[in-house]
């Protein structure tokens, strides 16, 4: 039985106050959830005082994105090393806005995953595709063109993957459960082929308009692990519900 993960990725969002409110709201809501792992990604500005907020709690901290090398001359990057120093346990990876404005390939998202799992961040690797790619039936192909190349050479361990169809994200159109749970199968069939019988054993996160409207369903899909929520997440009692969805 792998146990569910729901994490919170608020993106360009929060100053340090926001952040701060939000984490002294949520964490009273949510401190008795034995059950599941909670994560959440403020921006860099914030991941400090949120480290300070969430010692001694069930609530993990993540970034939401990083650089492939230690340290060195790459103006206005971070490091898993400063991210594990701040208090990071999880990294985002391959969210689809840092492929699609910041042109992020399968290789340089792959150099991140490694750098992540170098220094023990457990990393939320994102893939997902596009409404063209969509319609023109070629899902199942962007899929494995990304799990394959994104975790080349990555061990198991410490991986969990966030199917997040693109054309669903922020959009307020969210997969249907029977898309969301043939998306993640077959996800789970090409982990089966990078790591044989651990796959079974790597949670699998939807994300896309996630809300507390719809996490009960999405949960019931038997491939469905946990959820990765935006807009969702910038509330406490919004976030707070989803992680307490219906067992």
């Amino acid at each position: 039985m792998r146990r569910p993960l729901i994490a919170a990725n608020w993106k360009m969002n929060k100053t340090i106050g926001e952040t701060e409110t939000f984490l002294f709201e949520f964490i009273p809501m949510v401190r008795d959830v034995k059950d599941a792992d909670i994560v959440v990604a403020p921006p860099f500005t914030s991941l400090h005082s949120a480290s300070l907020l969430l010692k001694n709690t069930n609530v993990a901290l993540s970034s939401q994105d990083l650089f492939f090398e230690d340290k060195g001359a790459f103006t206005g990057e971070v490091s898993s090393v400063m991210l594990t120093d701040v208090g990071c346990s999880y990294a985002i990876v391959g969210h689809s806005e840092r492929r699609q404005y910041f042109k992020e390939s399968n290789e340089i998202i792959n150099r991140k995953v490694v750098a992540s799992r170098k220094h023990s961040l457990n990393v939320i690797f994102c893939i997902g595709e596009t409404l063209q790619e969509r319609e023109a039936g070629k899902t199942f192909e962007i899929l494995a063109q990304e799990v394959a190349a994104g975790l080349r050479d990555v061990p198991s361990e410490g991986i969990s993957v966030a199917y997040e169809p693109i054309w669903a994200i922020g959009t307020g159109k969210t997969a249907t459960p029977e898309q969301a749970q043939e998306a993640h199968h077959y996800i789970r069939e090409r982990l089966s082929l990078c790591y044989g019988n651990a796959a079974q054993g790597i949670r699998i996160l939807y994300g896309g308009s996630v809300t507390p409207e719809n996490i009960d369903v999405l949960m019931a899909c038997e491939d469905v692990d946990g959820a990765l929520v935006g807009g969702a997440s910038l509330k406490a009692d919004s976030f707070a519900k989803i992680v307490n969805y219906k067992r």
